[in-house]
């Protein structure tokens, strides 16, 4: 399904003095506006697995947020703060007309995603929560219990090197490599987005918003829960995660809790943290019909 194209259009898009640059894939009033994991991470896993849905009369919107792939990589951390991140969503919607949107967050997108939903519910038609959390301190709990899989000597053997700070030691690596093959996505071969994606990685914003790897979280989203605001939500939520997902099903159904009944929560079991790879012939035709039945 997914396969790699050019975009339509390129845009650039100046945001405080920085420049971010858009892709944009099809035409029409339908928008699909994707907000990558990361952070830190360009676009390009994402958008690429996605952009093939402007043959379904989609625009499938995608930006490489500030400091990654294309767009500007300042140097200063007090730019890698969520709340800046929402207003730079907003400018991008807003400069290139999109109207109201069909928002898509995937991972620390899905963070993204909730905390603009919060702020600009008026401006979505849906919103889609793939493979992503409302409440980091519960994930975390639930990375300890992925961790613990891995046997009492192989996590003693993590806690001490991340307490003596030597994350680099080739045994930690190991166990990390482990759990990403496990948990973040379980092809053998992972797709030439992803690695590209991966490649590309300006650890800078991610060091300073979650930590240094994908299963120690100490940065400043370490606290972030917005399930009580959640419970506010209006506008249709689809959620989806794999069955092996690092941000498990359990994280994905205390979202659905905290939404009622306006949310849609589907489990792909051959999955991890990227179905729309792992799993597509399973994952698209879950999304197309959301999107399908709340055309607006």
């Amino acid at each position: 399904m997914w396969r790699e194209m050019q975009p339509d259009q390129q845009f650039n898009v100046s945001v405080d003095g920085h420049n971010l640059v858009v892709y944009s894939f099809g035409e029409g009033d339908e928008v699909l506006l994707c907000l990558n994991g990361g952070p830190g991470l360009p676009c390009d896993y994402l958008r690429d697995a996605h952009a093939w849905l402007r043959d379904k009369g989609i625009r499938v919107v995608a930006f490489d947020q500030l400091g990654t792939g294309a767009s500007d990589r300042p140097d200063d951390d007090s730019l890698w703060n969520i709340t800046r991140y929402v207003a730079e969503v907003e400018q991008v919607r807003q400069a290139l007309d999109l109207g109201r949107v069909h928002m898509l967050g995937h991972s620390w997108g899905g963070w993204l995603a909730i905390e603009y939903a919060i702020h600009h519910p008026q401006s979505l038609k849906s919103l889609i929560l793939e493979n992503t959390v409302g409440d980091i301190p519960h994930l975390i709990s639930e990375l300890e219990r992925l961790r613990s899989a891995l046997g009492s000597e192989t996590v003693a053997m993590m806690q001490r090197y991340e307490a003596q700070g030597n994350l680099d030691h080739p045994q930690y690596q190991a166990a990390i490599t482990l759990l990403n093959y496990r948990h973040v996505c379980r092809l053998d071969e992972w797709p030439a987005p992803v690695k590209r994606s991966l490649g590309d990685w300006n650890m800078g914003p991610y060091t300073t918003m979650q930590g240094p790897n994908e299963f120690l979280y100490i940065g400043n989203l370490k606290d972030w829960n917005r399930l009580e605001q959640m419970r506010e939500f209006q506008m249709p939520v689809l959620i989806t995660t794999g069955q092996h997902d690092e941000l498990s099903p359990a994280c994905a159904l205390r979202m659905k809790l905290a939404l009622h009944d306006q949310a849609e929560l589907h489990v792909f079991p051959n999955s991890s943290h990227m179905p729309f790879y792992e799993e597509p012939q399973a994952y698209f035709p879950v999304l197309l019909d959301f999107l399908q039945r709340n055309r607006g």
